[in-house]
């Protein structure tokens, strides 16, 4: 390896590297944090899953927001300015959040605790529009192995985030959740200092003036539509508007990008790596944000927790690994997102199973061997494939993959939980489910509307001392309404896996996957 992969092309680039990995850690442990106090809010206000799914989705689509915002604007404004408004946003997100009660009105505490996230969320998407082009920047003939290294942040920050439910959110001496939650600050403060008085590069775009337009062309009409759907779905679950007007902001959106891009079609394949990245945000974070929840409800809370922070752990180290893979596997990043999708079906076949935490930590580890290296290398893709974007294409992969997470993977999955469960309850004692169902109906994009088991009615069946046969009907039915959620998640990265092979066969046919810059003009 050549001493320019190994230090970057500038000789601030390690401590902007950590910079970076601090910011990512942050917003890892308020996810994580988040993920484990998810009963707690359930308990508190009498959420349905899938209240507790968008308020986990908010998580997402607030991140999409500033990432492909940010992403547009970093060539023009600079870092160090998107960095001081992510460190703001992070600082607001907690006053919003800390806001919701016990004993409020539960449309009040659920809109704090929506917003609270979406603004988190806002926050991380800022930063990431830094990072991830400012790693692949410093960092250009290596950006696989360095953006593992990055985004080993954000199992760490799972790990912390764990750990700090297991230790202080449970038993008698049990922190409030406001307290785990507002742990993230400190993260926050460190990255703040990291970042300050630095001087950050220019990306290969920028530095040889591109206009945004001209960074634009390879998204095209056909990666911008992507993203003008989602946004679309967030205009109408999140800010209720109207079908009609959602779709009319997202033509408007498409139209002005044809028009600065001079009504460029863009290219197949980014199209294809954003729909393929919308599945990957759907499957890894969507299900990161349930499956302390799931794993939990199955075995125990307390055994979900150590999950959780196992599966991370097993992450935050292979991240670190993904050039020694490729390397000694002789292994194109194409070559290895394949593998991965395949043990992430196997992985999530296998969790729906478990029946012992000694099984579950097998299985879990396939799982999370499957998801380690999904994100950073397909971030590592566009870069290496698509040198004139700047930091539009990445941030806005990075978008997607986020609003996917928060509008499709997290609800979806609360979702399919409040199905199956509602399903299973009712084939089995019909009464019991009247007894126990939601008020409030569980929606998810076209699907038919369902009534899920009421939150707080469920947590008091799954938390009695001594059950009764009613009780156990009711948990029985929500450990099986897990199970089957995890089989229909394991579609995802089969379909995932299809299009690895599709995509090998293509670089196969141009002859073979390399890196390209600029002024390369054999890229296809």
């Amino acid at each position: 390896m050549s001493n320019v992969s190994n230090e970057g092309i500038a000789s601030n680039a390690k401590r902007l590297l950590w910079a970076g990995f601090l910011a990512i850690l942050a917003a890892g442990i308020g996810f994580g944090v988040r993920g484990g106090i998810l009963a707690n809010w359930g308990a508190d206000f009498g959420f349905t899953a899938a209240q507790l799914g968008a308020i986990g989705g908010a998580g997402f689509t607030g991140f999409c927001f500033g990432i492909i915002i940010g992403g547009v604007v970093v060539d023009k404004i600079g870092y160090g300015k998107l960095v001081a408004a992510a460190f703001l946003f992070h600082v607001l997100s907690a006053f919003i959040t800390f806001g919701a009660s016990k004993g409020q009105a539960q449309e009040t505490a659920y809109n704090f605790l929506y917003w609270g996230t979406f603004v988190f969320a806002l926050a991380n998407g800022t930063l990431e529009a830094v990072a991830n082009p400012l790693v692949a920047t410093l960092f250009p003939n290596n950006r696989t192995h360095y953006l593992n290294i990055l985004h080993a942040s954000w199992p760490a920050g799972l790990v912390l985030g764990g750990a700090i439910g297991w230790f202080l959110g449970e038993g008698p001496n049990a922190l409030s959740w406001k307290i785990q939650l507002g742990l993230f600050l400190i993260p926050t403060a460190l990255y703040g200092l990291a970042f300050l008085g630095q001087h950050f590069p220019k990306s290969e775009a920028a530095a040889k003036g591109l206009k945004v337009g001209e960074m634009l062309k390879e998204v095209g009409i056909l990666g911008s539509a992507v993203a003008a759907y989602l946004l679309v779905l967030f205009f109408q679950d999140a800010l209720k508007l109207p079908a009609a007007a959602a779709w009319g902001i997202g033509g408007v959106l498409l139209v002005a990008v044809a028009v600065m891009t001079q009504f460029s079609i863009g290219s197949m394949l980014l199209f294809v790596l954003y729909i393929t990245h919308a599945l990957i945000g759907a499957v890894e974070l969507g299900t990161d944000g349930w499956i302390q929840n799931i794993t939990g409800n199955i075995l125990t809370p307390k055994e979900g927790k150590i999950l959780f922070v196992f599966t991370s752990l097993l992450m935050f180290g292979l991240r670190f690994c993904g050039h020694f893979i490729e390397k000694n596997l002789k292994l194109s990043p194409v070559g290895l997102l394949f593998i991965c999708a395949i043990l992430g079906c196997v992985g999530l076949n296998l969790v729906s199973g478990i029946q012992t935490f000694v099984g579950a930590l097998g299985a879990l580890a396939v799982y999370a061997i499957g998801k380690t290296f999904f994100w950073p290398t397909m971030l590592a893709v566009v870069g290496d494939r698509f040198p004139r974007t700047g930091a539009i294409a990445m941030s806005i992969m990075g978008g997607i993959g986020m609003m996917s997470a928060g509008l499709i993977g997290g609800p979806g999955l609360g979702y399919a939980k409040d199905r199956f469960t509602a399903e299973t309850l009712t084939s089995s004692n019909p009464a019991l489910y009247a007894e126990y169902k939601a008020s409030s109906p569980s929606k998810f994009l076209f699907l038919q509307e369902v009534h899920g088991l009421d939150g707080t009615k469920l947590s008091a069946a799954q938390t009695a001392a001594t059950k009764t046969p009613e009780q156990k009907s009711v948990v029985e039915a929500s450990i099986t309404g897990d199970r089957r959620t995890l089989k229909a998640d394991s579609f995802i990265p089969a379909t995932m896996a299809v299009i690895y092979v599709l995509l090998f066969l293509y670089f196969k046919a141009i002859g073979g996957y390399k890196a390209v810059s600029i002024g390369d003009t054999s890229k296809a």
